[in-house]
């Protein structure tokens, strides 16, 4: 399982909220929506929002291993 929740905390530290993804660069409302519900993003996704945000994949997502 994938968590975004480095991904607030980093937007949070960087003062840039969900609307200035959307509306300064040019996220899909959809996208935004697919991170708030831990949804699967494309690489490419992935490193537009490293870009935006001067930072690593590390900054944004976290991986959670499945318990078996």
């Amino acid at each position: 399982m994938v968590s975004y929740e480095p991904l607030w905390k980093t937007m949070e530290k960087q003062n840039i909220s969900t609307y200035a993804l959307i509306t300064k660069h040019g996220f899909n409302p959809r996208t935004i929506n697919n991170l708030k519900h831990d949804r699967g993003i494309n690489v490419y996704t992935l490193e537009r929002l490293c870009n935006v945000l001067s930072c690593t994949p590390n900054d944004i997502l976290t991986f959670i291993p499945e318990s078996k």
